[in-house]
């Protein structure tokens, strides 16, 4: 991402022309705005206006400090972004499980207890998603926009920022769409570990569009209500889905960069590849979803889930794509109940950077050896719009606190938060990958063996029990 920051992906009704393959780094160039950074009238300067860097403000505003944010739209948008508004979401609105039983839905908890502004944004614009907690993304960003322009200590400048500020304290929350520019300046800090991996975001339908007498609206086991709609095939129609999606023309990566999928976001024409049944029993796994004209569960699913609070949107769920914009209209119109399908956005592709945190960030996530740089959110090896925010919560927090000269705070290593630090810090440099919050990154519980469900669960509370003094603490410094 550009300086529109992060938590842009995880899909938006205008997205750029994907044949036409044009990255920020085709887009004309433009004279930057001369920017002294930084000035005594600030405390922090925040680089990236998404998730990341609107939790970053939020935190250090409420620590007290004066935030100077930057974010480059509307003067420049990245290849993946089309809306003015701060923590726009480009790929799914989909903030993955609200329940204990998935990491994720812990960490969502800690950040609401928290006071978390990315927390207060979902809950206020949620909309039906069975199990999950989904979003309707323009009221979404539209919310954490408000907020922001709104709060006394932070100014928000929009502005691209294309040098990294030489003192003072600073966030780079630039995200992994980071300008060719910024991105430069990132290298050369990091001395060589900056890392760059392949992305992919779904295709979203008009609501109006989907042929309901052959599909139907239900969750998996029927949890959360009828909020997905439900496209079945049968092995026939299956097996000529995935033939043609390997047969089909794909947009190809640039000549000098090397293509690297992250595997939670891999494209289904790569999943494709790998197996004849790799999608049954993936994206397009049947099982909980019985047919109700039949009674019986198809060969295979394409679940579709919605994306707006009106229900007049709906995104194919795990059906990112690098597929061409028209063999994606020839291939999906194939799907049971798709076959007239008007496409409000259609899947792409996009490459997203990240820092080898590792190798280049302290636990507080400083870069090694400049004191008072902080990076936050999928720049540093987080992946997902939660542990974006989170780790945007965290830098927020640390670096006011640094700014004024206090001690930082780390959170508990047996908390979701205290997991992603986990993650960044101690993973081998040479393998380092980005990854979404799991138990597994959690400290273990010694005793009894527990079944994996009840092992999740006592996972999560002991993780809301160790975050509380902690919060507390915090809390109690902070200037009114």
């Amino acid at each position: 991402m550009s300086d529109s920051g992060d938590g842009s992906y995880e899909n938006h009704g205008k997205a750029p022309s994907h044949n036409s393959q044009k990255s920020h780094d085709s887009q004309p160039s433009q004279k930057p705005t001369p920017t002294l950074l930084p000035t005594p009238n600030y405390d922090i300067t925040i680089i990236g206006g998404g998730l990341a860097g609107c939790e970053a403000a939020w935190q250090a505003a409420s620590e007290g400090a004066r935030v100077r944010l930057f974010e480059m739209k509307p003067q420049r948008f990245s290849p993946a972004h089309h809306s003015p508004n701060l923590g726009e979401l480009v790929c799914s609105n989909s903030l993955r499980g609200a329940g204990m039983n998935n990491a994720v839905g812990c960490l969502k908890e800690e950040l609401r207890r928290c006071g978390s502004l990315f927390m207060s944004a979902a809950d206020a614009t949620a909309v039906p998603a069975g199990g999950a907690l989904a979003v309707d993304r323009e009221g979404f960003a539209a919310f954490l926009t408000e907020r922001i322009e709104a709060h006394p200590r932070i100014e928000l400048v929009r502005e691209e920022v294309t040098q990294i500020p030489s003192g003072g304290t600073v966030i780079i929350a630039s995200g992994p769409l980071t300008s060719e520019t910024l991105s430069a300046g990132i290298a050369g800090l990091t001395g060589g570990g900056h890392l760059y991996f392949y992305d992919a975001i779904a295709p979203i339908v008009e609501a109006d569009s989907i042929d309901y007498t052959k599909s139907w609206k239900a969750s998996r086991y029927g949890k959360g209500g009828d909020d997905y709609v439900n496209c079945p095939l049968d092995k026939e129609q299956y097996l000529a889905f995935i033939a043609a999606l390997r047969a089909a023309e794909k947009v190809p990566g640039r000549d000098f960069e090397k293509v690297v999928h992250f595997e939670g976001c891999m494209p289904i024409e790569e999943m494709a590849e790998r197996g004849e049944m790799t999608l049954a029993f993936g994206p397009m796994k049947p099982v909980g979803l019985a047919d109700p004209r039949t009674g019986r569960e198809p060969f295979a699913v394409v679940q579709l889930r919605q994306d707006d609070v009106h229900a007049s949107l709906f995104n194919l769920v795990g059906f990112q794509t690098k597929l061409t914009w028209p063999e994606q209209r020839r291939i999906f119109r194939t799907i049971p109940g798709l076959e007239n399908a008007r496409f409000a956005r259609l899947g792409s592709m996009h490459r997203n950077t990240f820092v080898n945190a590792p190798a280049c960030l302290e636990r507080t996530l400083q870069l090694k050896g400049r004191p008072g740089l902080f990076f936050a959110g999928q720049i540093t090896g987080v992946e997902g719009y939660v542990e974006s925010a989170g780790c945007g919560f965290l830098a927020g927090i640390f670096a006011a606190r640094f700014a004024r000269g206090r001690g930082i705070p780390l959170p508990p290593a047996t908390t979701a938060l205290g997991a992603l630090l986990s993650h960044l810090a101690d993973a081998s440099p040479k393998e380092f990958q980005p990854m979404n919050v799991n138990y597994g990154l959690f400290p273990l519980i010694e005793g009894r063996k527990r079944k994996r469900s009840d092992r999740r669960l006592a996972l999560a509370e002991r993780a809301l029990a160790d975050l509380a003094p902690w919060w507390q603490a915090v809390a109690a410094e902070r200037t009114p």
